[in-house]
């Protein structure tokens, strides 16, 4: 597949080292899983950087507006114009957080908040570009298997191209606001007895005989779109990078997503240094961790993951090969943490101002642990990818903000008095 400019992509097997030029596939032969590789060589990092600021203060109403498509050359330089998709994903905020710092015990901590992308995660900047690619091939029908977030990205993005979408999700250990976001965007979703492990290995054998479009994190171009998140990220800081990133992992493309980045910025000088990452994982979901703790070769699944952060709800990561590659590369580190940290962290972000979901509240319990047993100083600098927004798990808030809520005795009508009662009760929390 040409890009335009001479240049080619190869899918690369991360098993056996097959490769394949100028055809589209998700697995291997072997049964591996493909990653995008491309030929970095000749590309001016410095020109490339005043590519990218001059489209971020000139372009307006354009697809290269897009916290993805900005950063195209690296991306999907293959893809022609006419097919980019956008919905203005990425250009999301970045924020110094002094409570959250002080939280997880280090000297400085911003947040990356990726749940202010517009279907509320970080899934559309990966999303962006796998439908896109899926039209130039003339799909029209995209399917995915999620426990929420993935489905309402791909529902918003089949809905506002004129296409159909497909959505496997587990019966429970869900969040219910993601699948009513997923069908008020159109998404026909299939409810079924089993995990998020089961709809993707349905979709593996049965995607292309039903002649659907897969947009699981198997798919190379979800990861190719999520490497946005970490170019912006690098452009937010002038290129000044942290010493380390923390980031949730389910699923693990997050974390695939952005070695695969930090490598790219990093080959092309644009970037002072390569942060460590922190990955993050729930202690009743965490099969990656234990993999890595215990310096096994070959993950085993976790048949029965359970955890509160619903997003991270995963026993059987399809992406760990390439989760290991990332943490190889940046000197990475795991942690597993329990849902009641995961829930205490959240309150901290949720009471800095900005907020998140469970999974996303697991990257700040996940810096304090790290902190707590010596692995970061307290002198260092992070940053944490919050991955979803408060409101996709509204039963989170009625768990640990119901009781806050002030109601009056007896159904009384309001009086300054009433109101002095609250606000002595609130100033004393």
């Amino acid at each position: 597949m040409g890009n335009g400019n001479g240049r080619k992509y190869t899918l690369r097997c991360l098993e056996c080292g097959g490769e394949f030029v100028g055809q589209w596939r998700i697995r291997c032969h072997c049964g591996g899983i493909l990653e995008i590789w491309r030929d970095l060589s000749g590309l001016d990092g410095e020109r490339l950087r005043r590519l990218f600021e001059q489209r971020l203060f000139t372009e307006r109403g354009t697809v290269y507006a897009s916290g993805v498509w900005r950063y195209k050359e690296l991306i999907a330089p293959e893809l022609p114009e006419k097919v980019l998709t956008t919905r203005g994903e990425g250009n999301t905020g970045l924020y110094l957080s002094q409570a959250c710092a002080a939280y997880a015990g280090i000297r400085e901590l911003k947040l990356k908040a990726q749940s202010e992308n517009p279907s509320g995660s970080f899934k559309d900047n990966g999303m962006a570009a796998a439908v896109s690619h899926g039209l130039s091939l003339g799909g029209n029908v995209f399917a995915c298997s999620s426990t929420g977030n993935t489905s309402a990205s791909l529902a918003m993005y089949a809905a506002w191209t004129g296409s159909f979408s497909l959505v496997f999700a587990p019966a429970s250990n869900i969040s219910p606001a993601k699948i009513s976001q997923s069908t008020a965007y159109g998404a026909q979703v299939i409810r079924f007895d089993g995990t998020y492990d089961d709809g993707v290995a349905f979709l593996e054998t049965w995607g292309d005989v039903l002649g659907l479009y897969v947009c699981n994190s198997l798919n190379p171009y979800r990861i190719e779109g999520q490497k946005s998140i970490v170019y912006e990220l690098a452009q937010q800081l002038q290129w000044k990078m942290p010493e380390w990133i923390a980031i949730p992992g389910g699923a693990l493309s997050n974390v695939s997503a952005l070695g695969k980045g930090l490598d790219d910025l990093w080959s092309l000088g644009m970037i002072d240094k390569l942060p460590r990452i922190a990955l993050v994982q729930a202690e009743g979901a965490s099969p990656f961790h234990r993999m890595v703790e215990h310096k096994r070769k070959t993950l085993v699944p976790e048949p029965n993951p359970v955890t509160r952060a619903s997003a991270m709800n995963i026993g059987n990561p399809p992406s760990w090969r390439k989760a290991l590659a990332a943490l190889e590369l940046t000197q990475g580190v795991t942690v597993a943490v329990s849902d009641e940290e995961i829930m205490l962290a959240k309150r901290v972000i949720d009471r800095s101002g900005v907020g998140c979901e469970p999974a996303s509240a697991a990257t700040l319990a996940g810096l304090k642990k790290l902190r707590a047993n010596g692995t970061i100083d307290k002198e260092e600098t992070a940053v944490a990818i919050l991955t979803g927004h408060m409101l996709k798990d509204v039963a989170a808030l009625e768990e640990l903000y119901s009781e806050e809520i002030t109601h009056m005795p007896g159904g009384e009508l309001l009086s300054p008095e009433a109101v002095r009662i609250a606000l002595n009760v609130f100033k004393s929390v």
